[in-house]
């Protein structure tokens, strides 16, 4: 190859000085013509992909120093059909495979615009705004070169739930300082009211729903929301599982709902062996160096014990609000300090899962609870509320433990079996969630509490020593992790030692 082209990149466009070289290289077969006066060294890559990985220099081979703005400015990359919004001095239309460089005239890079690669530059953030506050309409099949009203307060509502309304105001201060600089205060005015709109401080029309939503005080967090989605479509394409919850007697009934309370709270790290916590929920022995400990476990003892309590499932968002604080502030009544009954006031999280924000909490659970109601099945809407409860996580703590007194609860009140999980199913019960929660997958948590319930049926719930002897032999107190170090796993009565789920 032409000692001229060597040190030229993957992908280049061509001019007056190399033109001559680059024509000898494609006949010869060392280059391959892309587009007009777009050249690749790569005779084998699709189109698309090499233009799509050397974008920004190809841009600046086109429109040296142009402004990346617009729509563009805001996404940072190109729109869905390839769209790349620019400000230039001249130029036209230009298509390229999966991309379209779409330039206008306009104030070029002004001072408050941030310097992009291969000396190009980008809107800052406050002149995106207020581009994009001027409406357009899309064209010939493109999309149209600034978002809509809809998409920018959805922006905005992001802006908020991340950064506060100390975020916002930020831009807002930025975006008037902008705006004399360029001329728009026109935009700044609408960007304003926009803004007030969705803190509440101003009267003006929002089209997108969590705008809407921030706008009446109920702001959510739409992320969730589309996990809720995801979970409520799979479970209705799951095809239901009926199992009825057998006949027992009043001590088979305490029996189940003291494992039920048990292994609730040892999936949450309350860890008491079986006689202690006999002697704690039945002969009322708290143990002096971990009251609280106790008092988790009596607490739901008491609600999954209560067939009438059990029984009770929300009918409107405001019954969900008072059943969950209600069955909280019980559980939790040995801990003050975790504000029993009360919604969060700070961040929490579980390793690297940050839960929904406080101030999204009430928003997001009704928005979540609108679609649990067109669940049909008892298992349906078991496993939706429960992760429903464990994904926002509205209390300082005993999250887990309430989610599952409601996931029980639709079961009882539909007249079907409960789902317990077992000490050595706690992994497999997590890592279910946390596919859910990281990726978006439904099934694993639908499989593990199917799973779970079927298990829960098979087990004779008699008394406590002859249940504890047969869930002994179900491997259900083994630590999860040593029984996968030993392959070992939870098993239905009667299977062989090493049998269960796999």
């Amino acid at each position: 190859m032409n000692r001229m082209l060597t040190d030229l990149p993957e992908a280049f466009v061509s001019n007056t000085a190399i033109s001559s070289a680059v024509s000898r290289a494609v006949r010869v077969g060392e280059l391959r013509r892309l587009a007009s006066r777009l050249y690749t060294k790569n005779l084998e890559d699709p189109p698309e992909d090499i233009v799509r990985r050397n974008l920004w220099g190809i841009v600046a081979g086109y429109f040296p120093g142009a402004l990346v703005a617009d729509r563009t400015a805001l996404e940072a990359a190109p729109a869905a059909d390839g769209s790349v919004c620019l400000v230039t001095e001249r130029g036209r239309t230009i298509e390229l495979p999966g991309i379209v460089l779409r330039p206008r005239r306009g104030i070029g890079a002004a001072e408050s615009d941030m310097p992009f690669v291969s000396g190009l530059h980008l809107s800052s953030m406050a002149r995106a705004y207020l581009e994009n506050m001027r409406p357009s309409r899309a064209r010939r099949g493109r999309v149209a070169r600034t978002l809509t009203r809809a998409e920018l307060e959805e922006r905005l509502d992001g802006l908020i739930r991340s950064s506060g309304e100390a975020g916002i105001n930020r831009l807002r201060d930025n975006t008037r300082a902008v705006a004399t600089e360029l001329g728009m205060e026109g935009e700044a005015a609408q960007l304003d009211a926009l803004i007030g709109a969705l803190l509440g401080t101003r009267d003006s029309r929002l089209d997108s729903s969590p705008g809407q939503a921030r706008g009446l005080g109920r702001p959510y967090d739409p992320e969730r929301i589309e996990l809720f989605h995801a979970l409520h479509q799979a479970l209705r394409n799951h095809p239901p599982r009926f199992r009825s919850s057998p006949s027992r007697d009043s001590g088979a009934r305490s029996t189940q709902a003291f494992f039920e309370a048990y292994f609730s709270n040892f999936v949450e790290g309350t860890e008491f062996l079986v006689e202690e916590a006999v002697r704690i929920v039945f002969d009322g022995e708290i143990p002096q160096n971990r009251p609280a400990d106790a008092h988790d476990v009596v607490g739901t003892w008491r609600i999954v014990s209560d067939l009438r309590e059990m029984s009770r499932t929300p009918r409107d968002f405001a019954g969900l609000t008072r059943i969950l604080q209600e069955r909280h502030r019980r559980i939790m009544a040995g801990r003050p300090e975790m504000l029993p009954g009360e919604f969060k006031v700070a961040p929490n999280r579980a390793g690297q899962t940050l839960f929904v924000a406080r101030e999204l909490v009430p928003g997001t659970l009704e928005q979540g609870f609108s679609l649990y109601r067109s669940l049909e099945s008892p298992f349906a809407r078991a496993v939706y509320m429960m992760f429903l409860i464990s994904e926002i996580h509205p209390f300082a703590d005993g999250n887990g433990r309430i989610a599952r007194v409601m996931m029980n609860a639709e079961l009882v009140a539909g007249g079907e079996e409960r789902i317990i999980v077992p000490t050595v199913f706690r992994d497999n019960y997590l890592a279910a969630l946390r596919a859910l929660t990281r990726t978006g997958r439904p099934d694993p948590l639908i499989s593990v509490l199917d799973y779970a319930q079927r298990w829960t049926h098979a087990v004779n719930w008699i008394s406590i020593p002859e249940t504890q002897h047969e869930l002994e032999a179900c491997n259900a107190f083994l630590d999860s992790d040593e029984a996968e170090a030993e392959g070992l796993r939870l098993r239905m009565p009667g299977q062989n030692l090493r049998e269960g789920l796999t």
